[in-house]
């Protein structure tokens, strides 16, 4: 019977800490797949991390009406801020700057469940004013053109 010979495999030794200052013997096979180590990436400086980001706020507040005035358009009496005809109105103008932001960026899809989120919560606002004063709701719903 005759038998077939084993061809050796090459292994790639690996020196111990001790013996460092020897060479390490590699074969060709490992040489060849070693990769070059990349440098590590450089973080960005922080300042300009900050005026990127006043620049964004910057151009979204020339699309969205100040928040105070908007409050101020439809409070009650001078410390109201949280009444639900107030935030109707708020959530309507976020709601209002997201559609303009998402006709352009239609990928963007953390955004739109932002919008679906804010709608279905100015949903529930409405149905509570519809329920306690239908003058109101009917009111709010003309100021702010909101179709129901």
């Amino acid at each position: 019977m005759a038998t077939a010979k084993k061809t050796p495999v090459k292994k790639k030794v690996v020196a111990s800490k001790a013996s460092k200052a020897s060479k390490t013997v590699k074969t060709a096979k490992s040489s060849a797949s070693s990769k070059k180590a990349t440098p590590p990436k450089k973080a960005t400086p922080k300042k300009l991390v900050k005026k990127e980001t006043a620049v964004v706020k910057k151009s979204q507040a020339i699309a969205r009406q100040p928040k105070k005035e908007v409050i101020a358009e439809f409070q009650q009496h001078k410390k109201d801020t949280g009444s639900p005809r107030v935030q109707i109105a708020l959530l309507t103008d976020k709601i209002n700057s997201l559609t303009n932001h998402l006709q352009s960026h239609k990928k963007d899809t953390h955004s739109r469940r932002g919008l679906l989120l804010m709608v279905g919560k100015r949903r529930r606002l409405l149905r509570y004013v519809q329920g306690k004063d239908k003058d109101l709701y009917e009111e709010i719903t003309r100021k702010l053109n909101i179709r129901k």
